[in-house]
């Protein structure tokens, strides 16, 4: 159980591009905390979008209440995320209208929380807080334009960019904390001159439909598929530019033959896609790939798997930290991480006991790893209990919701003797 507000606590205004019904990541995880807190009894209010991640030609009512949570969605243009024009012109009319909205909303003494859809909106935010006397608190889901940068895909003028990232840095010192989710991302924004004092590591967490595990055998999606008597590599969620799959791509390739080793892609994304067409030009039977999943189906989905795997490029180390770990452990599931052997998962996964991490371009490691795996059931349940418990004792939403209420609750001091989480190498 979370706190309950004090009397006469201050209005919260989180503003994030997306919020329920979405199921994208960032509105799932604003939708889980702020009906955590209205339901404590604070104040809450959203700023978002009338879209819908998957669809921008949605129209979503401009304002409702959702859970005691007062939304206010704004009008923005509907280009959506294929083209990067439009993409532009979406953010640009968010940032605009979600000003004004903040403008209208926010008095002396209220807590803005900003999320980091669209990118760089802290900037935003931080004007607004300032002309009201509000304070400012970032919840850095990834840090851009960083991760543009290191993608390839930035289209912003050095200059421009340059200017930007000045403007961003100045909106995380002057902010009363900015939450991070691990401490590569504490070690990032500390690199960047943010003040540890400034900085609090909340890591995020797994929806509580998961909760509780649901064992192989009673998978309904595994029984549906004929996965039965199969050793199930699973994946779900969200394949982009920034997870590398090559490696198990590679890894597949050399397991061609191995009919009893399946791996299960759930989800979309651009790395999907590409995924599904090599998969097929390859001829490669060892494959099947299903659309995201219902949330409320998110627990059976993922118990379908025997292990799952999660990857990262290397080079985006600090700057994002991929959420689906957090659903794999509430499955009580083992994971394989691709990517930096010192990067914010292996280390978890080294910590917690919960699995393995394998460099990228080493398949043959992988396929090592799965062999073993295979041949050894109680190993595997004993890493996925492991897991679950860190799950239970780490990373479940009623944790991370208590250490939100506590932020809110306490004054400023007290906030900042907390901040400086110690590593968990």
């Amino acid at each position: 159980m979370i706190a309950k507000a004090p009397p006469g606590s201050t209005k919260i205004v989180f503003v994030n591009r997306y919020f329920f019904p979405d199921q994208s990541a960032t509105g799932q995880l604003l939708t889980d905390l702020a009906l955590a807190l209205a339901a404590a009894g604070f104040t809450v209010h959203v700023i978002c979008s009338r879209q819908r991640y998957d669809d921008p030609s949605a129209r979503l009512s401009p304002q409702e209440s959702v859970g005691g949570v007062t939304v206010h969605r704004i009008w923005t243009s509907r280009f959506g995320r294929h083209r990067l024009l439009g993409r532009v012109l979406d953010y640009a009319t968010f940032y605009c209208w979600s000003a004004f909205a903040m403008l209208r909303l926010l008095r002396r003494g209220d807590t803005v929380i900003a999320e980091t859809d669209p990118p760089l909106i802290s900037i935003v935010a931080l004007a607004a807080a300032r002309l009201k006397r509000a304070q400012l608190i970032n919840w850095l889901q990834d840090v851009f334009p960083e991760v543009a940068s290191v993608l390839g895909a930035n289209p912003l003028p050095l200059p421009l960019d340059a200017l930007l990232r000045r403007f961003r840095d100045l909106s995380l010192r002057a902010a009363r904390l900015n939450v991070v989710l691990g401490e590569r991302m504490r070690e990032r924004l500390m690199q960047m001159g943010i003040p540890p004092n400034k900085i609090r590591i909340i890591e995020n967490w797994a929806g509580a439909n998961i909760d509780p595990p649901k064992p192989v055998a009673q998978s309904a999606l595994r029984a549906e598929f004929g996965l039965q008597g199969k050793f199930v590599v699973g994946y779900s969620g969200n394949l982009g530019r920034a997870h590398e799959f090559q490696t198990l791509l590679d890894a597949a390739h050399l397991l061609k033959d191995e009919g009893a080793i399946v791996f299960l892609m759930i989800g979309g994304g651009v790395g999907m896609t590409q995924l599904a067409r090599v998969v097929d030009e390859r001829r490669l039977s060892n494959f099947r790939f299903l659309p995201y999943q219902p949330r409320e189906s998110l627990g059976d989905a993922l118990g379908a798997a025997d292990v799952h795997w999660v990857s990262l490029q290397p080079a985006l180390e600090g700057l994002i930290v991929p959420s689906k770990f957090y659903g794999i452990l509430a499955a009580e599931r083992p994971v394989i991480f691709i990517g930096d052997l010192d990067g914010e998962l292996a280390r978890a996964i080294r910590t917690c006991g919960c699995g393995a991490a394998v460099e990228i371009a080493d398949p043959r490691e992988l396929v090592r790893l799965l062999f073993e795996w295979k041949a050894k059931p109680e190993h595997l349940r004993r890493m996925g209990q492991r897991g679950y418990e860190s799950y239970l004792d780490r990373f479940c939403a009623p944790r991370a919701f208590a250490q939100w209420t506590a932020i809110l609750t306490q004054p400023n001091h007290v906030v900042d003797a907390l901040s400086p989480a110690p590593s968990r190498q």
